[in-house]
């Protein structure tokens, strides 16, 4: 079976660069692919993704090596089982609050002794090569993104569970959920009290020897992340990249004709990550 870079990268000791798919764009995948990160998520939660387009990109995706990854829309068996058998290497699963849940997605991910995943790999028999059944429960990523008041208080039994890979942060959410509304979505927390709790996260999974992972909006607080700890950090998405180098280039053109743009508007930077 192909190799699981996240999980290669994680035992060498080295940060696993993830990028992100909202779009059910094959040719954007194909691009990202190119660009040298170790995985690409397709975001079936809160990204423009069905089950067939999300099985498609993972076909163009084999073509560079790069590890296919999927956010399921929810803790659901048929819909994680389903994007497993057509390829995925990685399972990132929105709104884990406990224990009892994180153990239910683990047996959706692993084969019998260790889960309750059906036997039906209809793709990925085939694109991630031989002996499948026999190493799939090794080489599948399963990580549980921790959101809510709930998750952080029962974060030790959450990462504790025997399967757990490791966490998944979406600051918007995260932030959201601790602070309880007090402060306004958004990625690349600046405030202590948030700064507190996602160092919190990292070092409860680095202590537990799981992967702790972080979705990021610019490249400085990326890195940051590395530097706290993170190894597994997210790079923007397909929207963002496009839409930043969008807005910069049009900046410049205007500046440079000397423009005065008075009905441009800043980009909502909130999305739920």
């Amino acid at each position: 079976m192909i190799k699981n870079k996240v999980k290669r990268a994680f035992s060498d000791g080295r940060v696993a660069l993830n990028g992100w798919c909202s779009t059910a764009n094959s040719m954007m995948a194909e691009i990202l692919a190119d660009q040298g990160y170790d995985s690409i998520t397709v975001d079936m939660q809160h990204g423009i993704v069905d089950y067939s387009e999300t099985a498609r990109i993972f076909q163009t995706l084999r073509a560079s090596n790069t590890t296919p990854f999927a956010r399921v829309p929810w803790l659901e068996p048929g819909i994680i089982m389903k994007v497993l058998d057509a390829g995925a290497y990685g399972i990132i699963c929105p709104m884990i609050n406990n224990q009892e849940q994180a153990e239910r997605f683990v047996s959706y991910v692993r084969y019998p002794p260790l889960g309750t995943r059906s036997f039906g790999p209809t793709r990925a028999l085939y694109s991630s090569g031989e002996n499948y059944f026999a190493e799939a429960n090794d080489n599948v990523t399963c990580l549980a993104m921790i959101e809510t008041a709930e998750a952080y208080e029962n974060l030790r039994a959450i990462i504790t569970t025997p399967g757990i890979d490791g966490v998944y942060i979406g600051p918007a959410d995260l932030t959201l959920g601790v602070m309880k509304g007090k402060l306004p979505p958004g990625l690349d927390r600046e405030e202590p009290e948030m700064i507190a709790v996602i160092k919190d996260i990292m070092q409860a999974c680095n202590k537990q020897g799981i992967i702790a992972g972080i979705h990021t909006g610019s490249s400085e607080y990326a890195i940051r992340s590395v530097n706290w700890g993170f190894d597994f950090i997210t790079l923007l998405s397909d929207v963002r990249l496009v839409a930043g180098a969008a807005k910069q280039n049009i900046s410049e053109v205007k500046a440079g004709l000397n423009i005065l743009d008075t009905t441009s508007q800043e980009s909502d930077q909130t999305l739920s990550y």
